[in-house]
């Protein structure tokens, strides 16, 4: 009998909102219920993914252009499927679509419900709108596998590319930036584009090459008021939306959210512009250049995706929807700046509706990226899981817009701000908000004046010709307050300039250089912030008899902030990267899988910006935006994945996990050791080394990872025997999958047996022997095997040398012995030396120790 799983991630303000919006739906719909909810249904009948061996699905997704769009059912392929267990491939109908709107008539007979999708490609189901009884009933049909309650998701460049030596490594080696990325398609699951930006248009002034559209690839483009005939071309080549658990629910702003493509919250814009945008975009805001932009993969073309908006976040039912047509559509890569809102109950925390969904789009072929999270920097912060996932967690780069104040007590402070500098040499008096009130205001009467957004509260006598300070609270970081606000109430009582000071209870929140159109900067370090009003408040002038201030005394010149400075010593693990161990469950027990898998440039990232964007007043109306985030981290991996994809257009998507991996950088740009941010207060001061558990395998090394000389190759298979052999998981791998555990003929395995580029033991015991095997892409080369154990770990390898030939494998013996217990985790690492100059690095992570005596 199949189980009714109900499973709730949202956050509870979210929760509460949709519920109440779902009882006035409901009074349409439903006539006796008030507990509709939206259900993800999935059907035991293996959907078509599941058909076929994987090297056979190669086949079927480039025959599968031909096929009409959305119909896979109507595409008859002519290889001969596998068997599964005993059985020949089941006779499938004319329509997956109608056979789920027979079957729900069938079920719920003459009651109301609404049908939101059905699933067809990587999953056999649907989902829908219905009440408890109802997903009750639809639970105990023999037809159906498993029913889970849909669940809330949230949202987790001019310069990287240098950083990352692209146009003097990975570039040169596709043949310039002309035509990296040439071919390959890139799908981005998020909020949308906004297809008139110069970053993605087909006229691309800088080649002289022009795009031709993958014959791979059948995507379409939806035509919409906001999204009209022509917004795609050959570089935006599909473009859809997917809100319908959204609508459903009543939460769905059309005014603010689209119900198209068009991006009107930025992010999805960002993100896409980071892998693939156009090189050589001039990156002009607020009037000031910054240089000019390009994607990781300029020549990559672009299908979005869109099933996330600003209100709200997004749903897993609209997440699987767009999972699944991308992969109809042939997407090469599948890049997801997304993550759930909490971690999934049950069994696993890899058994979730969009985990499963990616598992059968990597078996298709797609290689898929997704950001670790922005939760860190706590132990257990993953918001990323599964080992078929490549997980990408933020770090910084060496460029930084170095904002500074001088005071008058001759003490400097740094800050951010994208800002012209006061008069050169010149010292200007500082005049706090509280200080410059008028006589109808008072801190009684708005607790709020400090933040300087209303200019009727001030004097203008006591502001003008002087630098205003105002308090930068928590109100600016939920965007009650603004930057922009603030400096047209300086410029209205004719300020010389701004200084922001923070809030000693604003911590653990990323201040990016904001833009200022007049000379500015906010200080973030609330230590800083207390020397500038120490400092302030010794200078200023009261009445010996009322204490009414009557002077000022502090002055201060601000340096500007408009030039980069690239002397930062990079890269950083930041703070807010969600960190491992991956939780395989909600109990916080420890997966034997490495996460994140690796680190990219997530820090002030410069991006592509929506024109319709307000999520950002900062840079509402400007064409390029600096956002800081895993969710930017992603997309660089995603780009060098399509370059991977390029330069090897038959490597499986473990093939190019293994060359992003084994190929990372452990050491920064002064040949240190990569550090980790582990605090939200004053993270650069409590940096210490960085671990695999906060950068996996290390930072990504794009041209390295075009000449990986190994690869570490992992089946569909083997993630089967791995979900199999998680405690309990018989009933809930068949749910999902259609596969019977017990009835599988290959033996279960652990996550330490998987033939990944990494070793990750949650608990060692005495004594145990793991194996890895390699095979080899490059020429004849002979390898020399070294390793340094984790703590309290003996290590051994074999064999110590070996030589292999082009299409060759490698057997690798790895015996880890405890000799200390202990509960905290250590870690090592493994080289392989060709003699030829390839290097693979496969980390060693142990957490518990227990000796044997």
């Amino acid at each position: 009998m199949a189980r009714v799983i109900l499973v709730n991630f949202g956050f509870l303000l979210l929760v509460m909102i949709s519920f109440g919006f779902l009882s006035n739906t409901l009074g349409q719909q439903q006539d006796d219920d008030d507990d509709a909810a939206v259900y993800i249904v999935t059907l035991k009948q293996p959907p078509f993914v599941h058909l076929f061996e994987e090297e056979e699905l190669t086949q079927v997704r480039h025959r599968h252009q031909r096929a009409k769009h959305g119909h896979t059912s109507k595409f008859k392929p002519k290889l001969q499927p596998r068997k599964r267990h005993g059985r020949g491939r089941p006779k499938r109908p004319p329509s997956i679509a109608q056979t789920h709107d027979s079957f729900l008539r069938k079920t719920l007979k003459g009651e109301k419900y609404i049908k939101l999708y059905s699933f067809n490609y990587l999953i056999n189901g649907f989902a829908v709108f219905v009440s408890s009884q109802q997903a009750e009933k639809l639970s105990v049909r023999k037809e159906v596998a498993n029913i889970v309650l849909d669940f809330s998701v949230r949202t987790a460049t001019t310069y990287t590319p240098q950083f990352m030596g692209l146009p003097e490594g990975a570039w040169v080696k596709e043949g310039g930036y002309e035509i990296a990325g040439e071919g390959m398609v890139i799908g981005f699951i998020d909020t949308g584009i906004d297809p008139n930006h110069p970053s993605f248009s087909d006229k691309d002034i800088n080649s002289q090459h022009s795009y031709s559209t993958p014959k791979h690839f059948s995507g379409v483009c939806e035509i919409t008021p906001d999204f009209p005939s022509g917004s795609c071309n050959k570089k935006l080549i599909g473009a859809r939306h997917f809100a319908q658990s959204a609508i459903t629910r009543g939460i769905f702003n059309s005014s603010e959210d689209y119900a198209s493509p068009f991006d009107g919250d930025g992010h999805g814009t960002h993100t896409a512009s980071i892998a693939a945008g156009n090189h050589g975009v001039p990156v002009i805001v607020s009037n000031h250049s910054f240089g000019n932009a390009s994607g990781i993969a300029p020549r990559a073309h672009i299908s979005v995706y869109k099933a996330l908006y600003k209100s709200f976040g997004g749903f897993a039912a609209d997440i699987v929807a767009a999972i699944d047509q991308a992969a109809q559509d042939g997407v090469d890569i599948l890049s997801l700046s997304i993550t759930p809102n909490r971690k999934p109950p049950g069994v696993a925390t890899f058994f979730n509706p969009i985990d499963m969904a990616i598992l059968s789009a990597v078996k298709a072929g797609i290689f898929v990226v997704q950001a670790a999270g922005n939760t860190g920097p706590s132990p257990k912060s993953m918001s990323s899981f599964s080992p078929w996932i490549f997980t990408v967690g933020a770090s910084s780069h060496d460029r930084v817009y170095s904002n500074s104040i001088t005071l008058g007590n001759n003490v400097t402070i740094q800050g951010v701000g994208f800002a012209s500098p006061t008069d050169d040499g010149k010292m200007y008096k500082m005049v706090s908000a509280f200080h410059a009130l008028n006589n109808s205001t008072s801190v009684d009467k708005d607790m709020y004046v400090g933040e300087c957004q209303d200019y009727e509260n001030y004097d203008q006598e006591l502001v003008s010709g002087n630098l205003l300070m105002c308090s930068y609270s928590v109100r600016f970081v939920l965007g009650l307050s603004t930057i922009k606000q603030a400096l047209d109430v300086a410029k209205n009582l004719s300020a010389v300039g701004v200084v922001f000071y923070m809030d000693p209870y604003v911590l653990g929140f990323q201040i990016n250089p904001t833009p200022m159109d007049m000379p500015g900067i906010i200080i973030p370090s609330a230590e800083d912030s207390k020397s500038l009003l120490k400092y302030y408040n010794s200078s200023i002038e009261r009445d010996a008899t009322t204490n009414d201030v009557v002077g000022f005394g502090a002055v201060a010149a601000i340096e500007g902030g408009l030039n980069a400075n690239f002397s930062n010593k990079a890269p950083m693990v930041m703070y807010y990267s969600a960190r491992g161990p991956d939780p395989e469950d909600n109990s916080f027990n420890d997966a034997d899988i490495l996460k994140p898998n690796l680190v990219a440039p997530g820090n002030s990232i410069w991006g592509a910006w929506s024109s319709a964007s307000i999520d950002s007043t900062e840079f509402e109306g400007e064409k390029f935006a600096m956002m800081s985030g895993t969710s930017m981290a992603a997309p660089h991996v995603a780009g060098v994945a399509a370059l991977i994809k390029q330069t090897y257009p038959n490597f499986s998507p473990s093939a190019i996990a293994s060359a992003l991996s084994t190929t990372a950088l452990l050491n920064d740009n002064r040949g240190g050791p990569i550090m980790a941010q582990r605090t939200f207060a004053n993270p650069d001061q409590s940096l210490i080394n960085a671990t695999p558990f906060d950068m996996g395998s290390g930072f990504v090394n794009a041209t390295a990872a075009l000449d990986p000389g190994l690869v570490f190759d992992t089946s569909f298979e083997d993630y089967m025997s791995f979900l199999c052999g998680i405690n309990g998981s018989d009933s809930v791998v068949f749910n999902y999958t259609g596969v019977d555990c017990s009835a599988n003929n290959s033996s279960t395995i652990s996550g330490f047996d998987l033939n990944l580029p990494s070793i990750t033991v949650s608990t060692l015991y005495g004594t145990q022997v793991f194996k890895r095997w390699v095979r080899n892409i490059a020429g004849n080369e002979t390898y020399n095997v070294g390793w340094s154990p984790p703590y309290g770990v003996s290590m051994k390898v074999t064999p110590t040398q070996f030589s292999i030939g082009l299409g060759e494998t490698q057997v690798l013996s790895i015996t880890l012995n405890a000799t200390k217990n202990s509960s905290s985790s250590s870690f090592g690492r493994i080289g392989l030396f060709g003699k030829t100059g390839h290097v693979v690095n496969i980390p060693v992570s142990v957490i518990a120790k227990i000796v044997f005596s």
